[in-house]
């Protein structure tokens, strides 16, 4: 009777057991799958969003994983990246992200130095890899890059009447500027009363004096042309602002808004934006602002001024044609725990880069650059390629306090200056203090 209890108790437990083992793997198996998606940080209504819109089902189809996108605004980027490097939470496997912030997040990204092959870093446009590099560690894989060029309307450049006007009065021919000097020329010279009403319905130019990283981009652009290097900070450290070429750059921009009055009088309130806008409506002659600007200009749908627009490079002071590159990245935060799947993401977003070309009128590589440029509706980009190729082209200084300098120190030195508040030194003088502070 024992042994016959025995049995069946034995039977009921190897039951119970196979049971459980069933239960377990069908949990399992419930389960399998769940997880397999990555997230994406990026910049609603960006290049970046819709081309990751766009290649998320081929990414899926090759690789199995799901593409989440979070897209938020500008500096939502900035703000919930932040948080999840310095919580460590994993919430993003990806996000695409502005050159300014490199820096500071460098020590939560990724290095990706192993996606950097000879292959990828001969087709980037110059300057892109060391953008995105902190030291000689790659975290960043470039998406896109910009600089700022010079946009004309052709209408008026190429108008015999106004050439003639121009050569009588200042002893040159008319042409796209080239130098600071005929920039001021030609500004001065397109400012004007267009109807008869009394009023300024014409000007120039435009200069960018908002309170946005534009004004500071703008300056930094003439200070380099006129030999700043490097850009604000010196090797070791020396604040580098109040020097000649920054100030005779800030000087610059004070003469064209207060003694030649060729910019609009609103321009304490304008960026790229701004001033874009108002030369699409035909209230500018020429600007200087970001190069894919080219493509809503000659819009019908955009602009009334489409079809009379030409580009050139930006200008060149005594150091040569120079600008600052706007360029963007993918990287990859540490504490993603889908760190391989994620490079394999950046990876293929880097081969699918022509869609960034499609959606802005501008990208990473080269390749594309010379692809594209063929075409007339792209024309502009071999002005891209001249300005970046310049000899005073230069990233801004790789420093965690970039944006802390640029909001707390640079753009009210400039803005002082152009409202004559400070003289440009003293603004710049200042300035320099500022910095010297926010880093010590």
């Amino acid at each position: 009777m024992k042994k016959k209890v025995l049995c069946v108790l034995l039977s009921m437990i190897m039951v119970l057991s196979l049971l459980m083992g069933c239960g377990a793997k069908q949990s399992e198996d419930s389960t399998a799958g769940k997880d397999n998606y990555i997230t994406v940080l990026v910049q609603g209504g960006s290049p970046a969003f819709e081309a990751t819109q766009k290649t998320a089902d081929a990414f899926k189809q090759k690789t199995g994983y799901e593409v989440r996108v979070e897209s938020v605004p500008y500096t939502g980027v900035y703000d919930k990246l932040k948080a999840d490097i310095t919580a460590s939470t994993g919430a993003y496997d990806v996000a695409t992200i502005d050159i300014l912030w490199m820096a500071e997040f460098s020590q939560g990204l990724l290095p990706i130095d192993d996606l950097m092959t000879n292959e990828v870093v001969d087709d980037l446009m110059p300057g892109m890899l060391a953008g995105g590099q902190i030291g000689d560690v790659s975290y960043g894989m470039p998406v896109w890059t910009n600089c700022k060029i010079l946009m004309y309307r052709t209408d008026l450049f190429e108008n015999p009447d106004e050439m003639a006007a121009f050569k009588a009065e200042y002893g040159y021919e008319l042409a796209p500027p080239a130098t600071w000097q005929e920039y001021r020329d030609v500004a001065k010279f397109f400012t004007r009363d267009t109807d008869g009403d009394g009023e300024i319905d014409l000007y120039g130019t435009g200069i960018f004096g908002k309170t946005d990283g534009d004004t500071a981009c703008c300056w930094l652009e003439q200070s380099v042309q006129a030999g700043a290097s490097p850009v604000v900070l010196g090797d070791n450290g020396e604040v580098l602002v109040n020097q000649q070429p920054y100030v005779d750059a800030l000087t610059f921009l004070c003469d064209i808004m207060n003694e030649d009055k060729s910019c609009p009088p609103g321009a304490m309130e304008m960026a790229s934006g701004e001033v874009s806008e108002m030369f699409y409506q035909g209230n500018l002659a020429m600007m200087l602002n970001w190069g894919h600007f080219y493509l809503a200009a000659n819009n019908p749908e955009t602009s009334k001024v489409a079809g009379k627009v030409a580009t050139a490079p930006h200008l060149a002071g005594s150091a040569g044609i120079g600008a600052i590159p706007g360029p963007w990245y993918q990287v990859i935060p540490q504490s993603s725990k889908k760190q391989e799947i994620a490079k394999e993401y950046v990876k293929f977003m880097y081969d699918n880069n022509e869609l960034i070309m499609n959606n802005l009128g501008t990208a990473a590589r080269k390749s594309l650059f010379e692809k594209y440029g063929k075409q007339d509706e792209y024309a502009f980009l071999a002005d891209i390629q001249a300005t970046l190729a310049g000899p005073a082209t230069q990233n801004r200084a790789p420093i965690v306090e970039w944006n802390l300098i640029e909001t707390e120190a640079l753009v009210p030195a400039i803005q002082q200056a152009l409202m004559q508040q400070k003289s440009p030194q003293e603004a710049l003088d200042d300035a320099a203090k500022m910095i010297d502070e926010l880093l010590n």
